[in-house]
């Protein structure tokens, strides 16, 4: 037997003979397979959640820094900011 009538259309090599009588699959395969339709019908909620995060972490490092905290805080013996 020829190595090409073991191979499929996609180059993957598969055994030869009636699919119905093929052992189901493992609890494994079917374990990645339905993480992957999970992953593939929440799509948009799982990247607008990654989306929230990043902006939430961009947010938090830019407020923590000094320079933009006197914005927020008026220090004590400081001016105001319309110089009175």
């Amino acid at each position: 037997m020829s190595r090409t009538a073991m191979t499929g259309i996609d180059g993957v090599r598969r055994r030869k003979g009636d699919p119905s009588t093929s052992s189901p699959p493992s609890l494994l395969t079917r374990w990645v397979d339905s993480v992957f339709a999970f992953v593939r019908f929440a799509e948009f909620e799982i990247l607008f959640v990654l989306f929230l995060l990043v902006a939430y972490l961009v947010f938090k490092d830019l407020t923590s820094r000094p320079e933009y905290n006197d914005i927020l805080v008026k220090k004590p013996g400081a001016s105001d900011w319309w110089g009175n």
